[in-house]
C-alpha cells in the first residue's frame, strides 16, 4: 500500500469540510483545474471520511503522479467502490487504463508498458499513425474533430477558402490532458462515487469543443456508467466524430469467446474482412502475423431505444456488458486484433457516431454527425462484469431475445 504522509492532517480538513458543506447535496473535491491553477499530485479519501458511509463500507478514491520514463508526469485516478476497481488516465483524455472485478479484468496486454505522456506523442509519425505508440488503454475516446483511419480531408480555412489537411488516426482527444477533474461524491445513500473532467479540442480558426468526460459507480456494484457531454464552444455549426474504443484481451478474449450483440447487419470494412465475416462473431487463439479484422455492424434497440453488448469468453462463465441509447451512439465497429500475445492480442467493441473511415468517407455516407452553435450532446454508456456462468447465460438469453429468430445480415463485400 502506498504510504501517503499527509493523510491525518487532511483527513481533519476533511471532517470540517464536510461539516461546513453539510447542506450541499454532494462532497466535491477539485484535484485539477487550470482555471484555479490546481494541481494536486497525491490524494486519498476512503469511507470512513464519509461521515453518513455504512458500516463496513470499503470504497476509497486515490490520484497519484506516476514517474519514470515517457510516464513521468502522469495523474492516475483509482475509483474503488470496495469490489470493483477502475483506473482513469487525466493526462490522456480522460481515459480508463483498466477496470478489474475478481479475476475479471476489462483491459489487455499491450506492447506499450508505460502510459505515455501526450508530451511525447507525434500523431503524424508513420504515416499518421502515431496514435498507436501510446495505445494501451482498455478505454480509448477517439475524436473529436475526427476521429477513423488516417489521410487526407478538405476544410475551411482561415481565408474562407478551401484546404485540405491530413488526419491522424482516431483524432487527438485521447493525447489531450484534461483542463479540470473534480472527484464528487453523494451525501446520501447509495453514495455514487463520480470523477469527472473537462478535456478541450480547441483551434483558433477550427474547431472549439469542450467534453465532459464523467465516470461514476455505486459502492459494491459491479457496474459503472460513462457519462460525456459535448459542447460546441463555437459561433458556427461543427462537425464531430466520436467513437469509445473499448478494448479486451485475457482473461474474456481467448480461443472461443464470442461477442453476443442484436444486429440488423454485419459490413466487412476492407476486403482482407471480407473473409471472415461468416466467423465474425467467434475468436481464435493468438496467431502470429495476424493482419486486423474490422467489421461494422449496426444495432438494433430495445423498446426504450437501448442495445447491449456481450462479450464472454470460452467457459461462458466470465463475461462483460456495455449498453446504450442508439440514437446516441448509432454504429457499433467490431476491430479483432488475435495477434500473438507478445505483439498485442486484443478485440475492440466499439460504439461511435460513426464508423473508424477517414472523415472524407463517413461524410460522404452522412455519418459525420454536427453540433450547432452552443449546442449540447450527450453520450450514456453502462458496463457491467459478469463473474459467473448463470450471470452470462442471463445477459446472453436478454440479447438473444432482442435479435429473435431474424438473423442479421452478414455482406460478403465491404461497403462502396
Amino acid at each position: 500500500m502506498q504510504s501517503f504522509p499527509h493523510v491525518t492532517s487532511f483527513a481533519v480538513a476533511l471532517i470540517a469540510t464536510w461539516t461546513a458543506n453539510a447542506a450541499a447535496p454532494t462532497f466535491q473535491k477539485t484535484l485539477i483545474s487550470t482555471t484555479q491553477n490546481i494541481h494536486t499530485a497525491e490524494w486519498r479519501m476512503n469511507a470512513s471520511d464519509l461521515p453518513s458511509s455504512p458500516a463496513g463500507a470499503q470504497w476509497q478514491i486515490t490520484k497519484t503522479t506516476l514517474h519514470g520514463g515517457k510516464q513521468e508526469g502522469v495523474d492516475l485516478i483509482t475509483l474503488d467502490n470496495g469490489r470493483l476497481k477502475i483506473r482513469l488516465i487525466p493526462t490522456r483524455g480522460m481515459g480508463v487504463l483498466d477496470a478489474t472485478l475478481g479475476e475479471v479484468r476489462l483491459g489487455w496486454d499491450s506492447p506499450i508498458k508505460e502510459i505515455v505522456h501526450p508530451r511525447h506523442m507525434n500523431l503524424e509519425s508513420r504515416g499518421g499513425l502515431g496514435w498507436i505508440e501510446g495505445f494501451n488503454e482498455w478505454m480509448a475516446r477517439c475524436g473529436l474533430e475526427f476521429a477513423g483511419h488516417p489521410g487526407r480531408d478538405k476544410f475551411i480555412t482561415n481565408t474562407g477558402a478551401t484546404g485540405e489537411m491530413d488526419l491522424t488516426l482516431h483524432g487527438k482527444i485521447a493525447n489531450i490532458p484534461a483542463a479540470e477533474v473534480v472527484v464528487e461524491i453523494d451525501r446520501e445513500p447509495p453514495h455514487r462515487l463520480r470523477v469527472r473532467g473537462r478535456v478541450d479540442e480547441r483551434v483558433f480558426f477550427g474547431p472549439k469543443l469542450e467534453l465532459w468526460a464523467e465516470i461514476s459507480t455505486v459502492p459494491g456494484s459491479n457496474e459503472f456508467t460513462l457519462h460525456d457531454r459535448l459542447i460546441n464552444r463555437g459561433a458556427a455549426e461543427q462537425e464531430f466524430m466520436l467513437i469509445y474504443h473499448a478494448n479486451f484481451g485475457a482473461p474474456l478474449l481467448g480461443a472461443g469467446a464470442r461477442v453476443v450483440v442484436p444486429i440488423a447487419r454485419v459490413v466487412p470494412f476492407n476486403a482482407h474482412a471480407a473473409k471472415a465475416a461468416a466467423r465474425w462473431a467467434a475468436y481464435e487463439a493468438p496467431v502470429t502475423g495476424f493482419v486486423e479484422e474490422v467489421f461494422m455492424l449496426h444495432p438494433i434497440a430495445d423498446a426504450t431505444g437501448r442495445t447491449t453488448a456481450l462479450l464472454h469468453n470460452a467457459r461462458s462463465d466470465r463475461g462483460m456488458t456495455m449498453s446504450w441509447l442508439v440514437k446516441e451512439l448509432p454504429y457499433l465497429t467490431q476491430w479483432k486484433n488475435t495477434a500473438a500475445l507478445a505483439d498485442g492480442y486484443v478485440t475492440g467493441l466499439e460504439p461511435g457516431t460513426s464508423f473508424p473511415h477517414n472523415r472524407s468517407w463517413e461524410r460522404e455516407r452522412g455519418r459525420v454527425a454536427k453540433l450547432k452553435p452552443g449546442e449540447t450532446r450527450e453520450f450514456k454508456l453502462q458496463f457491467a462484469i459478469q463473474s459467473n456462468a448463470a450471470e452470462v447465460k442471463a445477459a446472453a438469453e436478454k440479447i438473444r431475445a432482442l435479435q429473435g429468430d431474424k438473423p442479421p445480415v452478414v455482406e460478403t463485400e465491404p461497403e462502396k
